[in-house]
């Protein structure tokens, strides 16, 4: 018989808010780092994205946190303080996390709050001021923060970092240092990483207390990649990619995609051109605004939207459900890179595809990752928009363009109907004014 959230020690609240967002029984990840969680210890999770790491940390902190609405409340010395700390990389996984712990929490009065960089600091300092039990922020803001004593840490005593290994190619560590060592009443510390370098095994080491690894069993192997996953990996030319992933968006099944480019530049040109040629597509990259970001996103996720074209820092945090397709529309720079992009499909156990396009001078990168995942892959079919094998490997219909076909909508034409013999008497008169004039104006 199964593990369900039932079967532990949790707030009825907590259970009730569980139950009510469909969560029935934990992940994993989740049975194996809740009990040792549960009980204050320190913990290292190694998992992939979008295998429920934040229920595992989230569930645990909400468990520890006095909050407003608590009989205990009145006793509690500093209120209004934070007490959890979880530090997120991107932006965008700083949006996703606060609204999990949320929505978990919102039954309890815990106050949540989200702190990132590309937000004015008037309406986060407010919310500080007014009080908050859970901040969930980035290094460099939570820092600028702190530094202004808007953000008081003396009181933490749980901290969380997420995506440790993103921190660690972000250039985070020392923020992140800095962030450990401001929390002297830290109880307990939790780490989550997808893979454990050994910056992060040295992090560990020095802020954390004897800390229980755990690694699920889809971890055994730090390269193993979803085997839900149909991959399929062609050579494409440059200048025949835009076409090739036209008629690929138009394939049998094709849900919500994602298509992930290198550079910023390629990820806004390949929207541009897609939206030019009728599909519904947004973007995401560093050089758009917070608020634009934010926006395409979330079209994204309420359907507005349903290709979705990203980099690949700006897409880092993206946890939605649902992704039938991820299109590698330039080549990953890596192994990491590339289990990373199409881990956005397949998750919750469904099924997913994932197309890479290798340009000829990608070829060496490509053979280099192959052999690192062992994907049996090296040398990829030489593919056009117009190849027969593109069409049956992907069940996309025959007969598909480069663009999007609109029926045009049929126009109700009105019946005709006889003027009165006066109607028409009366305007002779003015269309004969009219050429008059014409003329007129012509000479």
């Amino acid at each position: 018989m199964s593990l369900t959230f039932a079967d532990l020690p949790l707030r009825k609240e907590t259970i009730a808010a569980l139950n009510e967002h469909g969560f029935t029984s934990p992940f994993p990840i989740q049975e194996q780092v809740m009990p040792i969680a549960l009980a204050d210890g320190d913990v290292i999770g190694q998992a992939k994205t979008g295998t429920g790491k934040t229920l595992a940390f989230g569930i645990p902190v909400i468990e520890r946190v006095i909050a407003p609405n608590d009989a205990d409340w009145k006793d509690l010395a500093n209120q209004g303080d934070p007490q959890v700390l979880i530090v997120v990389p991107t932006r965008e996984l700083c949006v996703q996390v606060t609204k999990d712990i949320e929505e978990l929490s919102f039954n309890r009065g815990i106050r949540t709050l989200a702190v990132y960089g590309g937000r004015a600091f008037e309406p986060q300092i407010e919310a500080l001021q007014a009080g908050v039990e859970i901040v969930v922020g980035t290094p460099g803001r939570l820092l600028d923060l702190y530094r202004q004593g808007q953000l008081r840490l003396k009181h933490v005593s749980r901290v969380v970092l997420d995506e440790a290994d993103e921190m660690l190619d972000l250039g985070f560590l020392p923020d992140v240092e800095k962030i450990f060592t401001s929390t002297p009443a830290r109880q307990q510390t939790m780490l989550f990483s997808a893979t454990m370098p050994g910056d992060i095994i040295a992090l560990a080491r020095r802020f954390m207390n004897q800390p229980v690894h755990i690694r699920t069993q889809d971890n055994e192997d730090e390269g193993a990649v979803v085997s839900r996953i149909e991959q399929h990996v062609v050579r494409a030319h440059a200048m025949d990619k835009i076409e090739m992933l036209a008629r690929i968006l138009q394939a049998d099944g094709r849900g919500p995609t994602i298509v992930f480019c290198r550079t910023k530049r390629t990820a806004q040109k390949t929207s541009d051109d897609l939206a030019e040629r009728g599909f519904r597509a947004a973007t995401i990259h560093g050089d758009l605004g917070q608020s634009a970001r934010e926006k395409a996103l979330n079209d994204f996720k309420a359907g507005k939207s349903d290709v979705l074209i990203a980099t690949d820092v700006a897409a880092r945090g993206i946890d939605i459900d649902g992704i039938t397709h991820v299109i590698n529309y330039q080549c990953p720079e890596d192994e990491k890179t590339y289990v990373h992009r199409i881990g956005r499909t397949a998750r919750a156990g469904a099924h997913g595809i994932a197309v890479t396009f290798v340009d000829w001078d990608e070829l060496a990168r490509w053979k280099m990752i192959d052999t690192a995942l062992a994907l049996g892959l090296p040398e990829p079919l030489e593919t056009y928009s117009s190849s027969e094998h593109l069409y049956e490997m992907l069940n996309i219909p025959a007969g598909s363009t480069g663009r999007i076909v609109k029926a045009k909508p049929a126009v109700a034409v009105a019946p005709k109907v006889a003027k009165p013999a006066a109607a028409k008497q009366e305007s002779a008169p003015r269309v004969k004014r009219e050429r008059t004039r014409t003329k007129r104006i012509s000479s």
